[in-house]
């Protein structure tokens, strides 16, 4: 009972007493400062102050203010009890030189002025340092369209907590982020740095002197708060910001003298690929042939590399994927490729010459213009000639000539002799005509049960172009006792040859093609049906 009533005594007697300010200290975390860095402002009141208290308006003149943090402190010693309030402010000066950090006003009592001095952006050695950045041109002139790289390069000797960085500004260009972001390590001056690097493309689309602004940085990183009578420190959060030097890059025009699509490189390389089991350039009709044309440039971008043509002679038909183009950073050099990949399908036996590929390009070093050329290339295409069908005619009878009256006993007895002669003949043919329809039956029997339009349907229907024209080789190599390929087939009727072209763009075309397979099924039935009546001989209504 007693300690409780000693104890409302004590809670009233310090609920009683009245905490006044009597004393506002400033101070800073160093002195002198770096230009657009930012420090660190502490401001302490001997009293329980609301946070309000503290007005940063008069800062805004010469400095930038950042985050403000407020802490709150008791201390009670021999039942003499202290409080206390401290602000932290982030402050980073606008100009160079010297500045002052005026007095704080709180319940009548003043704060201490502050005379800083603010050294200039950049004057202070690297590495002495937490974080700066650097970046550098590849060039300090190029010409309109050309790719110039721009890397930064931001070094830490702190703990990054977050920060972004920002891209160079330039008036008149097309400015991106080439690659991934590179983490690394470097010693500058006996200091340890971690750098993380990137790489920007510069290309500008329009000539004269243009003004670059720099890289920037800005985020926060851990710095080690000062102890205050412990033991421990703690890591705390501070903001910091950074840019590069600016700079500037001549862009010239094209110049007059060029011909040809507009492309500027360090080095420009074309070349091709071609079947490697094959060294002497000769291909079967029909066999498809994959052509590969790769264009590599240095220091360009991929999208500014030409489309190439394919032209194709008579005899070949080309059927070209879509192009490939990528760009990758290599050892600080930017690689643009175009890679067009066709497949070349021989219609027809022979040796053709594939055309020369000449790709015009500008050397800035050379300051001339030059060409990338992939030379021209013949190949031999082998294979049996195409099959015709042959349709029936019917011969001329010979017209009769005045002959004088001493022939005829000759001719008389030429015509008889003849007549007994194809008389013996159709007597044999006669025996043996049986088993010849019964061998004849049996084959197409055969071929029948081994092919059907039923199966060449159920392949269109689940688009296999590959099995459809196997079994249109098979189908047709039965219907005429030996091999067949499909450029030999597709000379069997317009619509065979429309229908197989559509196959063959179907089964080398990148983009998904459906199989047309009415049309490729009523190809075949009408060329059936031309065999059939060129098959029935005009004098067989003759034969007894």
């Amino acid at each position: 009972m007693v300690n409780r009533i000693v104890f409302a005594l004590l809670t009233i007697l310090f609920t009683g007493q009245v905490f006044a300010v009597s004393q506002i200290q400033a101070t800073v975390d160093r002195n002198p400062v770096m230009q657009g860095e930012y420090f660190v402002l502490n401001v302490t009141a001997d009293a329980d102050l609301n946070a309000g208290s503290l007005d940063t308006s008069v800062l805004l003149k010469d400095f930038v203010v950042g985050r403000t943090s407020v802490g709150r402190s008791t201390k009670m010693v021999n039942f003499d009890t202290t409080k206390e309030t401290r602000w932290q402010v982030l402050l980073s000066a606008k100009n160079a030189g010297t500045v002052t950090i005026p007095p704080f006003t709180m319940e009548g009592v003043k704060s201490n002025p502050i005379t800083l001095t603010v050294a200039k952006a950049g004057s202070q050695p690297q590495q002495m340092r937490n974080l700066f950045i650097e970046g550098e041109l590849s060039t300090q002139e190029a010409y309109v369209g050309q790719l110039v790289t721009y890397q930064v390069k931001l070094f830490l000797a702190a703990e990054l907590q977050r920060g972004v960085i920002s891209s160079p500004e330039i008036s008149g260009a097309e400015i991106k982020q080439i690659g991934e972001d590179k983490d690394s390590v470097e010693i500058v001056d006996g200091r340890r740095f971690r750098v993380i690097e990137r790489t920007y493309s510069i290309i500008a689309d329009t000539p004269g002197t243009l003004a670059i602004k720099g890289a920037g940085f800005s985020g926060d990183i851990l710095v080690e708060a000062p102890r205050r009578g412990g033991m421990f420190g703690f890591n705390e959060s501070r903001p910091m910001q950074a840019s590069a030097e600016n700079t500037q890059i001549v862009i010239n025009p094209i110049p007059q003298q060029y011909q040809g699509d507009w492309l500027v490189s360090d080095l420009l390389i074309a070349k091709e690929v071609w079947p490697e089991e094959n060294d002497n350039n000769a291909f079967e009709i029909g066999t498809p042939i994959t052509r590969t044309i790769n264009i590599v440039a240095s220091n360009a971008d991929s999208n500014s590399l030409p489309d190439i043509k394919i032209t194709m002679p008579e005899g070949l038909k080309a059927y070209p994927e879509k192009p490939v183009r990528q760009t990758v950073v290599r050892e600080n050099q930017v690689i643009a490729q175009y890679s067009l990949t066709t497949a070349i399908v021989p219609t027809q036996p022979g040796t053709f010459t594939l055309p020369e590929i000449s790709v015009p390009w500008w050397n800035p070093h050379l300051r001339q213009q030059q060409y990338a050329t992939i030379p021209s290339r013949t190949v031999t295409i082998t294979g049996s000639a195409p099959i015709t069908p042959v349709q029936p005619t019917v011969a001329e009878q010979p017209q009769a000539t005045s002959s004088t009256a001493g022939l005829w006993p000759w001719l008389t007895l030429l015509f008889a002799t003849l007549w007994l002669i194809t008389l013996a003949l159709w007597l044999t043919a006669r025996r043996q005509k049986p088993s010849q329809i019964a061998d004849t039956t049996s084959v197409q029997s055969a071929v029948k049960a081994a092919i059907s339009l039923q199966d060449i349907e159920d392949a269109c229907d689940n688009n296999d172009v590959s099995k459809v024209i196997a079994l249109l080789q098979k189908w047709y190599g039965a219907q005429f006792n030996k091999p067949i390929n499909l450029s030999a087939i597709a000379k069997l009727s317009p619509e065979l040859s429309a229908a197989i072209e559509q196959l063959q763009q179907a089964k080398y075309s990148q983009n998904s093609v459906v199989i047309d397979k009415q049309k490729l099924i009523n190809a075949i039935k009408q060329t059936q049906l031309n065999q059939t009546q060129s098959d029935v001989s005009p004098l067989s209504s003759l034969n007894p």
